[in-house]
């Protein structure tokens, strides 16, 4: 078994990302073969090994003709030196490849993947609801209700219970949301959005000496620049990443710990949590390189004294990349949990590897989707000892662009519950470590017929006891 119940993991999205809708919408297989993948054309990502020289490293590219684009990751004393470089246009990329890979200097090349997920709203995207109403108490929010809530739902989260017992989460919790972006000042959202004490400011100066000017709600890693959401023109740019943060945490309007009067829109998991962007995904989704940097943001913010308990990864495609693994395990190093989608192939990750889902690390928690009636959804990859547990993922309500709502199906939905259930956890236990987190939302797994054989746990998200 690759992973035991008591170590951290949960599955990737494929490179087609979720499925959307009423009924269950299978997105495209992910890409079997790694050569098949999609990758941006005339692109590598390079690391060297701990020593390498600026000479070192050029003598490498004008192996294969390559010109250095950026610096990925730098090197320290727990990280060798990764690089972005850009082929000659038409040069074979295998071939490239293989004669960076000839030199003492290169530890390994890989294509620049490209990560994607494929939305399929039931409403036009961005336009939201025509008008704001309760979702809560229509019976919309199946993924937060629980045995004893109002409606009761069975396969629910059970969220509803643990804010019942006062459970509602906590500002001092921060999650990254590695993702499209999020739209910060969503009615429903802007409460629990992540202000940087170190650069609180638009001012164009880069106060916390990150190396990221006005990275003031987190940073584009897609477009290089401090603006999370771009709206641009009404479709689905920042729709995905504001649907998966409202899950995680969008905030409970009313004067009560279970939603009533008053509410308006929806509520996450933590009624109260900080969220932070971390964009990499645009119009036509995102890079390895941006991938890496996003995922090294989280970590280097955590080190710096913001505790960031988990990413949230709703995305996928592309091969193995060792750049992507060994940024996942400075994460794991630093105590932050990597939450991400199993995939919406509907096929077995055991067999068939769907990144990043499944790299085989500590902190990694990979999540399938079930239905309303517990069943595993039809699009839902599984795998019972690639993939953790099962989630709320078909019929999910959430925020979107515009200040809208929106309804979305596919592991991508599932699993922001699981990264909400583990801010949760860590509101209700402050000294929890990533481990015993990830521990206590395995074996709370409720057991689940349809994930049995299917999951490690053969269970489902229960939060009821954090």
């Amino acid at each position: 078994m690759r992973r035991a119940l008591t170590v951290l993991c949960l599955g990737a999205l494929t490179a087609s990302g979720l499925a959307l809708g009423g009924p269950a919408i299978a997105a495209p297989a992910e890409q079997a073969s790694p050569t098949a993948a999609a990758a941006v054309p005339d692109e590598l990502v390079v690391g060297y090994v701990a020593g390498a020289s600026e000479t070192d490293r050029g003598r490498a590219r004008g192996r294969s003709g390559a010109v250095r684009q950026e610096r990925v990751v730098r090197a320290s004393a727990d990280r060798t030196e990764v690089e972005l470089v850009r082929l000659p246009a038409g040069r074979d990329r295998d071939a490239a490849i293989t004669e960076l890979e000839s030199d003492p200097a290169v530890a390994y090349a890989e294509p620049n993947w490209i990560y994607t997920h494929a939305a399929r709203p039931n409403a036009k995207p961005g336009s939201g609801a025509p008008t704001p109403v309760d979702y809560f108490a229509n019976g919309s929010l199946w993924g937060m209700y629980g045995d004893a809530s109002t409606p009761p739902k069975t396969f629910g989260s059970q969220a509803a219970e643990a804010w019942a017992a006062g459970h509602t989460g906590s500002r001092a919790v921060h999650v990254g949301v590695i993702d499209e972006g999020i739209q910060v000042d969503h009615p429903d959202l802007k409460a629990n959005i992540w202000t940087n004490p170190g650069d609180s400011t638009f001012d164009r100066v880069d106060n916390d000496g990150n190396g990221l000017v006005d990275d003031v709600h987190g940073w584009d890693f897609a477009n290089g620049d401090s603006s999370v959401y771009d709206g641009g023109n009404r479709g689905s740019l920042d729709d995905h990443g504001t649907h998966v943060a409202g899950t995680i945490g969008a905030v409970n309007e009313s004067s009560t710990a279970v939603p009533g009067a008053g509410q308006v829109g929806v509520v996450g998991v933590n009624q109260k949590v900080t969220l932070i962007s971390g964009k990499f995904l645009g119009r036509n989704g995102g890079s390895l390189a941006a991938a890496v940097q996003a995922v090294d943001y989280f970590t280097a913010l955590d080190a710096r004294g913001t505790d960031v308990v988990a990413t949230n990864n709703s995305w996928g495609g592309g091969g193995y990349s060792k750049a992507l693994e060994d940024a996942i395990r400075r994460a794991d190093v630093q105590g932050v949990l990597f939450i991400a989608a199993a995939g919406n192939s509907g096929t077995d990750n055991d067999t068939t590897a769907s990144y990043p889902s499944n790299y085989d690390l500590p902190n990694v928690i990979a999540v399938a989707a079930i239905d309303s009636a517990g069943k595993l959804a039809s699009f839902s990859q599984y795998g019972a000892t690639t993939v953790d547990l099962g989630a709320p993922g078909v019929g999910i309500w959430s925020t979107t662009a515009y200040s809208g709502w929106s309804s979305y199906s596919g592991t991508s939905m599932a699993t922001p519950h699981v990264t909400g259930g583990a801010a949760l956890y860590k509101a209700a236990t402050p000294g929890a470590t990533a481990t015993q987190i990830k521990a206590a939302l395995l074996a709370s797994a409720v057991p689940t017929e349809s994930l049995k054989g299917n999951t490690v746990t053969g269970g489902r998200l229960d939060v009821s006891g954090f």
